[in-house]
């Protein structure tokens, strides 16, 4: 039976950054279904509160976490051990889009990416990883985007994030492969979210939030010998990817 090959998420905890709307909301209330401890994370705790108050349960801990803030990453690991004793499992989903013309970069907003989608997450792994380590089967998730994995134009400071998150991967990967952590890179296409309602067009093909969930609830859940490094989430036709 396939149940039986997967790891239990009753006892496991999982923090999920940026858990407030869109893709993170939708992983949490997933996560939660499935029987999983949640540590959830966003800058604004009372919209973050607001979103998920009608799971409210000894299972739900809301923090406040900036990728603008330093200091909120360890806070936040160190809050979550507080609370819940261990960390299993850390899905980097927070992240920010802004976009500029290639010949004409936008120093400002290419900062801004580079804090959120890069060094944030590197910082909050870090953070974590010595108690994902302690876990065994820990697991860490960062929500990438096809655009690490090619570049198609017309988000070029954005696909240069993206393509560091993917690095950011593969060295978390390499770090903590024998203490048992397995680390996945999950590139989803267009996705209709909030975030991307004024780029996706209504009727365009675009994969749903509840997809990726579904999608991080199985690689989380699947054994240290089992682990997938990149996922590659398609709503078109590619031929790279």
């Amino acid at each position: 039976m396939v149940g039986e090959a997967l790891l239990p998420s009753t006892g496991r905890v999982v923090m999920i950054s940026g858990a407030n709307r869109g893709i993170g909301l939708t992983i949490a209330r997933r996560l939660h279904a499935d029987g999983y401890g949640l540590s959830l994370g966003a800058r604004n705790t009372s919209a973050l509160a607001r979103a998920v108050g009608d799971l409210g349960d000894e299972r739900v801990f809301c923090r406040r976490y900036d990728a603008d803030d330093r200091a909120t990453a360890g806070d936040w690991v160190g809050a979550t051990m507080a609370r819940f004793g261990r960390i299993d499992a850390l899905v980097n989903n927070a992240g920010i889009l802004r976009r500029f013309p290639p010949d004409e970069p936008d120093e400002a907003a290419l900062d801004e990416m580079w804090n959120v989608n890069v060094k944030a997450p590197y910082r909050l792994t870090a953070a974590a990883l010595p108690h994902l380590r302690k876990s065994g089967s820990g697991r860490v998730v960062n929500v990438v985007s096809t655009v690490g994995l090619r570049y198609k134009g017309g988000t070029p400071g954005y696909a240069l994030t993206k393509f560091a998150a993917m690095a950011l991967t593969h060295v978390t990967r390499y770090t903590g492969w024998d203490d048992g952590v397995r680390v996945t890179a999950l590139c989803p296409g267009e996705t209709r979210t909030d975030m991307t309602a004024g780029i996706v067009a209504t009727g365009h093909p675009a994969t749903e939030p509840g997809t990726l969930a579904a999608i991080v609830s199985l690689v989380i859940a699947l054994p240290n010998e089992a682990s997938v490094a990149t996922l590659p989430v398609n709503c078109v036709l590619e031929s790279t990817v």
